[in-house]
């Protein structure tokens, strides 16, 4: 039921992100100019709550625009209608909803959906990753200083050693290749189907990342913390990887 409720949940949001891409709509600004939230987001969450609330009403629920929806449960739903609304709003494609599920404090299982690449990617803890129900893995690649990596950026910072513009500025005087796709879920899924070999962000929410982590380590690769400590999507700094360079992207971005 659960796996059902999720997909159900997908396609309803990915409807409402299809019907409004490229028209009018009011947009607003949270935390700065540019953290965009829209009239989108907001219709969006809703329907995929509704989906969520009419298959289990008693279910925690921790969603970006609502925030925590709380209820004495060991379940969990964490939910991201538009990973990407800049993107969204610029009518750029790489966008998608995220939405993964908890169960006693653990990630069972996660989805990632972009409607406009029609890619939905999957993973259930102990069952592997897919894309579009075909199973993926990470990379193979060894050498760090052939791969292909993608970061992101806070909204807002304070400057302070080994910040985001220092961790980049060291991968592009090393010569490698770093995409900024503008969307945490769709890195992390990239990652684990091998298009990225590593992705690194320094501050990311639960709702950003509960999904692609997932998706990573069921694929085959390996996500940390900045210190190489067991990932938690409640814990903002992030490295994922195919598990074989994972060592020199931390000496990397830890400078």
């Amino acid at each position: 039921m659960l796996k059902p409720t999720l997909f159900s949940a997908l396609q309803a949001g990915g409807k409402i992100l299809q019907e409004y891409f490229g028209k009018s709509y009011a947009v607003s600004s949270k935390t700065t100019v540019n953290d965009l939230v829209t009239e989108v987001d907001k219709r969006s969450e809703t329907a995929i709550m509704t989906v969520i609330r009419e298959a289990f009403p008693d279910h925690f629920i921790l969603s970006e625009e609502s925030g925590e929806i709380k209820q004495d449960s060991a379940y969990k739903w964490i939910i991201d209608p538009i990973d990407g609304t800049v993107n969204y709003a610029q009518g750029i494609p790489l966008c998608c909803i995220s939405i993964a599920v908890e169960e006693a404090g653990q990630m069972l299982m996660g989805a990632v959906y972009n409607p406009f690449l029609k890619e939905l990617f999957f993973a259930q803890r102990g069952a592997g990753a897919t894309l579009n129900d075909q199973k993926i893995s990470v990379s193979s690649r060894t050498d760090f200083g052939q791969a292909c990596l993608a970061t992101g950026f806070p909204y807002r910072w304070t400057e302070m050693p080994n910040d985001p513009a220092e961790t980049m500025a060291r991968a592009v005087r090393r010569g490698l290749p770093v995409r900024r796709l503008g969307s945490a879920a769709i890195d992390l899924c990239w990652v684990a189907c091998g298009r990225f070999d590593g992705y690194w962000e320094h501050q990311l929410n639960a709702w950003d990342s509960a999904a692609g982590f997932l998706i990573v380590e069921e694929a085959g690769g390996k996500v940390t913390d900045f210190s190489g400590n067991a990932y938690s999507p409640y814990r903002p700094p992030l490295v994922a990887s195919n598990g074989l360079i994972h060592d020199a992207l931390l000496e990397m971005v830890n400078g």
